[in-house]
């Protein structure tokens, strides 16, 4: 292990482009999976190299795979795009009056629809999905499927004539 730590200058320049904070836990990997594996005997140097030209390698190598590691993990691949985002919003927080207006519409046309075709559009919206929704009213899926497509032209057709 001491002759492993006192090449701690090639493990250091080769993890140069990891930020400071997590440098040295990086580093600490690297040594663990340095020690892990020359225990499993996975060090086996070329005899033509020298003994230290050798080990300089074969940690510089494993040191470059622990960066490849910390690099491509999900938590340091992750953007932050701005540290308070919600510090420059002002005046109101919430749904958009246009939005609401165009809700309380859309309800307005459902609610003229015939039921059966109010059924259908409102067990969308239900955690059940559409399959087990048809299962449990004892229909095929595709008449369930069909009938929420001329449920959803029905409503279209009645949206567009109130915005005329």
């Amino acid at each position: 292990m001491e002759a492993l730590l006192a090449e701690r200058g090639i493990v250091r320049s080769t993890l140069a482009g990891i930020p400071k904070r997590d440098r040295a836990d990086v580093e600490q990997a690297v040594f663990i999976a340095a020690w892990s594996a020359a225990r499993r005997g996975l060090y086996r140097p070329n005899p033509a190299d020298k003994p230290r030209d050798a080990l300089r390698k074969w940690l510089h190598g494993i040191a470059w795979r622990q960066a490849a590691k910390y690099l491509d993990s999900a938590w340091v691949r992750r953007f932050i795009l701005d540290a308070q985002p919600l510090g420059r919003l002002r005046g109101i927080v919430g749904p958009d009056l246009h939005a609401q207006v165009e809700a309380r519409d859309l309800l307005r046309a459902i609610g003229t629809l015939e039921p059966r075709h109010q059924e259908i559009l409102l067990a969308v919206d239900a955690p059940e999905s559409l399959s087990a929704y048809a299962k449990t009213r004892g229909m095929n899926p595709f008449t369930a499927a069909s009938r929420l497509r001329i449920a959803r032209e029905a409503l279209a057709l009645r949206l567009r004539r109130w915005r005329r």
